[in-house]
């Protein structure tokens, strides 16, 4: 599977793919806003990732509205939190194969280009 979810509308996605050019290497883009992520997705993201936790957007401008910064969540619930709102899911996903690069940080970008620059 090679595929890139992101939000159409979020400048740092969209300059991180610039920098990495995924299209060219035959990915699939997937902008989550007007395609929604299926279970299934989210299920294969968390397989590769290890949880759903790692996947979930502590960065989300609902989370403290909703009250879920003063929770406990449990794996359940981050997964139920993604598939209802795009905006909880850590962006860009990035997956080549059975590699996934989640988020924005320098390393995790970093990390994405030097494997993509191998494919």
């Amino acid at each position: 599977m090679k595929k890139v979810f992101h939000l159409g509308n979020c400048s740092t996605c969209q300059r991180i793919i610039g920098d990495l050019s995924p299209e060219s290497k035959g990915f699939e883009m997937r902008e989550i806003k007007s395609a929604p992520m299926t279970k299934e997705e989210v299920e294969a993201m968390r397989e590769l990732a290890g949880s759903y936790e790692s996947l979930f957007s502590k960065r989300a401008m609902k989370y403290r509205s909703m009250g879920l910064n003063e929770m406990t969540l449990s794996e359940e619930e981050f997964k139920k939190h993604i598939l209802e709102e795009y905006t909880f899911l850590k962006r860009p996903v990035i997956i080549a194969d059975d590699q996934i690069f989640i988020g924005s940080a320098i390393k995790t970008v970093d990390a994405a280009k030097a494997y993509l620059s191998e494919l």
